[in-house]
């Protein structure tokens, strides 16, 4: 599943499902109304956007993860940032808040849960992926 790495990369997000929850993180600052999202950073210079993901996801919760399918990208209508979010899955590690100075908790979310913690919806491919992993 190789990405195409771009001169001005964009931000890769890890959308982590492990026994039937999804990781959500809180950022010790907002982006807008934004406040619980999943583990996400910005793409460094050489390396695809679904490096970044798993990379992003090992610094901010201490988890070993695949990213094993591209679920959408979009160019994020609160933050303006281009955005690419990829389904992953646990290879090891217990979550727990890795980067204390970008991240102020976490949550491993049921489906139910998702839209408290995410009033304004999640992007829509993102959203299709959670209800068919996450329905019971």
């Amino acid at each position: 599943m190789p990405e195409i790495t771009e001169k001005q990369p964009g931000v890769a997000a890890a959308v982590i499902v492990h026994t039937g929850r999804v990781l959500m993180v809180r950022r010790r600052v907002r982006e807008g109304s934004l406040s619980w999202q999943f583990p996400a950073g910005k793409v460094e210079p050489g390396e695809t956007r679904d490096v970044a993901a798993v990379r992003e996801a090992r610094e901010e919760t201490g988890l070993a993860v695949a990213a094993v399918e591209r679920l959408g990208e979009r160019v994020h209508p609160e933050t303006g940032r281009r955005m690419s979010y990829f389904a992953c899955e646990v290879l090891g590690g217990t979550a727990c808040i890795a980067a204390p100075e970008e991240v102020a908790d976490l949550a491993w979310l049921t489906h139910d849960e998702i839209s408290h913690y995410v009033p304004h919806g999640l992007f829509e491919p993102v959203q299709a992926y959670l209800d068919a992993v996450l329905s019971c």
